[in-house]
This record gives C-alpha cells, sequence and structure tokens, in this order.
C-alpha cells in the first residue's frame, strides 16, 4: 500500500469530529485505506456486498443500532441509512465514531447535506499521486503561498513526463505494464461506472450513450464549458447536458473550475471550465498512448493541464492550510490563467501549464493580468514546464518545472 498522505487529516478529523466521510472516485484507494484505519478495532461493513445492502435498506435504524464505532463502505448506495447514524451520534456524541467512505459526492444531495451538518467532516481522496507513489510528502502550496519558488522533485521530462501523466493514478491501472492493458483498464471502468453507480445515482434515459458523452467531453477537457455544443452530436438539450456533467461531477470523473473574478473588473470571461480528474482516464478517452504522443505533441497540452489541476486537487486535499478553492481565470482579451487557487485568507496562486522545455515573458500574460486584479492578494505565479531549471520572470513570477509538485 502507498502511503496516503491524507491518512493524518482523517485521524485529525477523528479525534474530534462524530462522522468523517472519505469521497473519492472508484478504484481511487477509499476501501484499501478504510480498512488500513479499521485496524484498531472498527467493524468494517461494506455496502458493496449485497447481503449488508439488504440489510441496511431494510432496517437502516437496526443495521446501526449497537454499532459503537464502525467503518461503512460505499455509504451512498443507501443513504437512508444516514438519518439512523444522525440518530446514533446525537444520542452518543463521542468522536471518531463512523467512519464512511463513497465513491460520489454525497454531499450534492440536500438530505445528506441537511441531515448530518455539524456532525460530519468530509475529506476528498483522488488517485494517487506521484508524491505518494514516491512517499515523499509534496511543500508546493506552502512555499507558492509565501511567494517563493518550490524546490523542483526527482527530474522527470519529455518522454518521462508524457508515461507519467498518461498512466494517471489509478491504482489498479498503474499495476498493469503495457499500455494497451492500462486502456483496457480504463474503459473498463468507465462501463462500470456508467452500468453501476449512474444507474444508481439517476434516471438516465440515454444510459447505453453514456460511455460515448464521456469521449465527447473527454475531447473538450481543458476548455471553456459549452453545454449546447457538448450535447449537439447526441441530440441532447444544453439542460440535459449541463445535468449529464453535473452527474459525471458528483462520482469525480470530471471537475468544472468557476471563474475567478472581481466586481471591479467587468471585462472578464464568466463561464467555468471543464476538466477530468485523472490524465489517465482521460488519454484512454482520447485513444492516446505515448507512441501517439510522440508522432504528434498536440493532443499533450490538455493532458498536462488536466494532470495539473488534479495534482493540485491532490495537494490541497491533505494540506493542513486549507481549505483552498479553485477557479480559472479569462478576460475578453483572452489573457487566461489555467488554475488560480485561493487560501483561506484571500490569497492568491496562479498556475498556467505549457507542454513545452522553454518559456519566454509573454506566457506570464494572463499571471500579470490576475496580479493586476487581486492586488496584494496575490502571492505569485507560475507557469509550469517540461524542464528541470527554475527560473524567475519578475516580481512573485517564476518557471517551475512540473517536478515541483511533488517536491
Amino acid at each position: 500500500m502507498h502511503p496516503r498522505f491524507i491518512e493524518s487529516r482523517i485521524q485529525t478529523s477523528l479525534s474530534d469530529t462524530r462522522v468523517v466521510l472519505l469521497s473519492g472516485p472508484r478504484q481511487s484507494g477509499k476501501s484499501t485505506l478504510a480498512q488500513h484505519l479499521a485496524a484498531d478495532g472498527r467493524p468494517f461493513l461494506t455496502l458493496d456486498d449485497a447481503t449488508t445492502l439488504t440489510a441496511a435498506q431494510r432496517d437502516p435504524v437496526g443495521f446501526i443500532r449497537g454499532l459503537d464505532r464502525a467503518v461503512i463502505d460505499e455509504i451512498y448506495r443507501a443513504p437512508e441509512v444516514l438519518l439512523a447514524i444522525k440518530q446514533s451520534v446525537d444520542t452518543d456524541r463521542r468522536s471518531g465514531r463512523f467512519l464512511l467512505t463513497g465513491s460520489a459526492n454525497l454531499m450534492t444531495l440536500p438530505r445528506v447535506a441537511d441531515s448530518l451538518a455539524g456532525r460530519m467532516a468530509t475529506i476528498d481522496l483522488l488517485p494517487l499521486s506521484p508524491a505518494e507513489i514516491r512517499g515523499t510528502p509534496s511543500t508546493f502550496l506552502a512555499q507558492a503561498f509565501r511567494g517563493r519558488a518550490p524546490k523542483a522533485g526527482p527530474a522527470i521530462t519529455g518522454p518521462d513526463l508524457v508515461a507519467t501523466v498518461l498512466a494517471g493514478g489509478y491504482p489498479e491501472a498503474l499495476k498493469r505494464t503495457s499500455w494497451p492493458r492500462r486502456q483496457e483498464w480504463h474503459l473498463d471502468y468507465v462501463r462500470a461506472i456508467v452500468q453501476r453507480d449512474v444507474r444508481d445515482l439517476a434516471q438516465i434515459d440515454r444510459l447505453n450513450q453514456m460511455p460515448r458523452l464521456l469521449r465527447i467531453l473527454a475531447q473538450h477537457s481543458g476548455q471553456l464549458v459549452n453545454y449546447s455544443g457538448l450535447g449537439a452530436p447526441l441530440g441532447v438539450s444544453h439542460p440535459t447536458m449541463q445535468k449529464y456533467v453535473g452527474l459525471f461531477e458528483q462520482l469525480f470523473l470530471i471537475r468544472t473550475l468557476p471563474p475567478w473574478f472581481t466586481n471591479e473588473l467587468k471585462r472578464l470571461i464568466k463561464t467555468p471550465k471543464l476538466y477530468f480528474l485523472d490524465s489517465g482516464l482521460l488519454a484512454s478517452l482520447r485513444g492516446l498512448t505515448p507512441a501517439r504522443i510522440a508522432e504528434d505533441r498536440g493532443p499533450f497540452g490538455a493532458l498536462l493541464e488536466t494532470f495539473v489541476l488534479a495534482e493540485a486537487l491532490k495537494l490541497a486535499s491533505w494540506s493542513d492550510d486549507g481549505p483552498f478553492e479553485f477557479f480559472h481565470f479569462r478576460d475578453k482579451e483572452q489573457n487566461e490563467v489555467d488554475v488560480v487557487i485561493e487560501s483561506p485568507d484571500g490569497k492568491l496562486i496562479g498556475l498556467e501549464v505549457k507542454a513545452a522545455a522553454s518559456v519566454n515573458a509573454s506566457d506570464f500574460g494572463g499571471l500579470r493580468k490576475l496580479a493586476e486584479a487581486s492586488g496584494k492578494r496575490f502571492a505569485a505565479g507560475f507557469v509550469l514546464y517540461d524542464h528541470t531549471q527554475t527560473v524567475p520572470f519578475g516580481d512573485r513570477l517564476f518557471a517551475v518545472p512540473i517536478s515541483s509538485l511533488w517536491a
């Protein structure tokens, strides 16, 4: 088992909160981590087991009654159990009584958010980061918000960087050594999600079209969301497409980034951007391999941007300085910053991603606009690129290697 740096946050939450929910995509390692945490003697109950699920659905109160502490895996499959948990923890208010896991974002369901408000901490676990694979926690965000250039981690450039990005972070996919086998795993994963989780969460008329819809979304990762344009190939309306995107977001397959803007600046694009949450899954949906990227590097930019966003989200998830908010920035003159991260005290850092081995002053145009717009709140801006050297480009502006993310 690779170290999961989020474990300390989970342990801290269990020490002062009655219920802790570990959310994240299927196969990201939630159950493995939960079983590891259950080694202290907690019962481990998974609702992926048909018998356990039936018991939970038929008699939620009886299912919870008598449990002093427990780990309940894939709780979203029987959300009715949450009311029984609420009743239990309102009677016995000790911290750390229930650790729940879920492959769907339960907090998007109003009845769930209302039932456990003030009683539950929610922590997201995404697939493995290169920092976790190497066993070395990253200080990237801590350094960045101090206005410093982070150190570079173990150098990964060129073909090695391409291989890292295309591999993604799902543990089971990483076990496979050939690219065809990894792609097969990712595509099987998508089919399983559609057949199981999408059907469980929503009444979808076009269930058989969901894999094709994900392929369409994969072609737009890193772009501004246009729901009408996305739905046109399948004859899906704007509202229905918006619903489907929300569903995939709820399942941690994609993420939409809202725009960052201030009231003082009127000429900003206020449309969200769409990203996949794993670059390996994105690569497989687009049929990309290292060999294809070697022939045509054009598609690599979108993959790298997805990879950087996912890595930043992972760093934020285990940081003690959060919670952080994520945005993108773009104005009407097309000045943009791929990822904007805001700290709890309102400071901002900007990340611009470049799939090249060289950087010039024009690559910092969006970051300079962001610095101008945010004033004293601007901590630093970075162009992440395919190299080993850190180069300053002005006040609090740096070109830094991609490997800085796992330094």
